[in-house]
């Protein structure tokens, strides 16, 4: 079983967001490991300079990087897929990979650093999401590639 590891900048303070969220957290334990991890920037290191956030953003998410996880970054300027491309995609890469780390950056993007260091980029949509409801969006998205690689019925065509 795939290992899929969500790592996220900021806390989410819509409500019907994180209720989301814990819905399809639970319901995501029957097709793959899944582990949430938030994080807040401290206050110290909050800075004006998009630089410098970006830049201390990066070193939070590099530390919970291991050399051995495929990292998508969620990304306007990434791929972008219908459910059963990636569904397919996925599958592909749990076929491959044991480790599956996706990451939702701040408000201003990735550091070039994080760029680099990731395998992929995907795009969820052409629109400009917030990052509180990219999460549901995506954890979303996520559970309907289980479904539709198990060919359960919660896909329709």
């Amino acid at each position: 079983m795939v290992k899929v590891t969500l790592l996220q900048l900021g806390k989410t303070h819509f409500s019907f967001v994180n209720e989301g969220f814990v819905e399809f957290s639970k319901r995501l334990t029957h097709y793959c490991k899944f582990e949430n991890k938030i994080f807040e920037l401290p206050t110290k290191l909050k800075s004006k300079d998009i630089i410098q956030t970006k830049k201390a953003e990066a070193e939070i998410i590099l530390k919970q990087l291991k050399s051995t996880d495929f990292v998508i970054l969620l990304d306007e300027n990434g791929k972008t897929y219908n459910s059963i491309q990636l569904a397919n995609y996925i599958e592909n890469l749990s076929i491959q990979q044991s480790s599956l780390v996706f990451i939702i950056g701040g408000a201003f993007g990735f550091d070039e650093t994080i760029y680099n260091r990731a395998n992929a980029k995907l795009s969820l949509s052409a629109f400009t999401f917030s990052h509180q409801l990219i999460r549901l969006i995506f954890i979303e998205q996520l559970y309907r590639c289980f479904t539709i690689i198990k060919g359960e019925p919660y896909h329709h065509q």
